[in-house]
């Protein structure tokens, strides 16, 4: 299996705030959000790996800006780093203004998606190899956060959480 870069699973979305889907404030839903958020995820997910993937958790989400109705939304997705069957992927929001076409960063999130096979059991998927500095940034800080993870979990000792150490030594 051959490590794979995070543009190869790249998957931008592109929609507009409709009446339907805001608040009595007139932004965007924030469950409307998610729920964009982790098609465009998933699909990153799949890109990356070639396989069935199911969603195993939404890590970090955050809601920066409200999105205005009428906003030109982008979903922004790509896997930050693959572990042995999971992956992480990293979301970006923005906003396109509506005169300028200048897009702001709005929110974003970190999700994380299991590659399984046909019976729904977890099967291996290939590395990721970052490379822009932006990559290698959010590549090396998934590490960190999985073992956050795990250590919050009960899943790993504080020893075994060797990322988390080096941040305090």
């Amino acid at each position: 299996m051959r490590a794979k870069t995070p543009e190869q699973s790249k998957t931008i979305l592109t929609d507009m705030v409709l009446p339907g889907e805001t608040n009595p404030l007139n932004n965007l839903f924030g469950g409307e959000l998610l729920a964009r958020m982790d098609r465009a995820a998933s699909i990153a997910a799949r890109r990356h790996s070639r396989r069935i993937v199911v969603t195993a958790s939404v890590n970090h989400v955050a809601f920066n800006r409200a999105v205005p109705l009428g906003s030109v939304v982008t979903v922004e997705a790509k896997v930050s780093r693959a572990f042995k069957t999971s992956m992480e992927v990293f979301i970006d929001v923005w906003i396109e203004d509506r005169e300028s076409g200048d897009k702001t960063k709005a929110n974003e999130a970190i999700y994380t998606f299991v590659a399984v096979d046909e019976t729904g059991r977890p099967i291996a998927i290939p590395e990721i190899t970052p490379e822009t500095d932006l990559e290698k940034e959010r590549f090396d800080a998934a590490l960190r956060r999985k073992q956050l993870s795990l250590l919050l979990a009960g899943k790993i000792k504080p020893n075994d959480a060797t990322e988390l150490k080096a941040l305090f030594e």
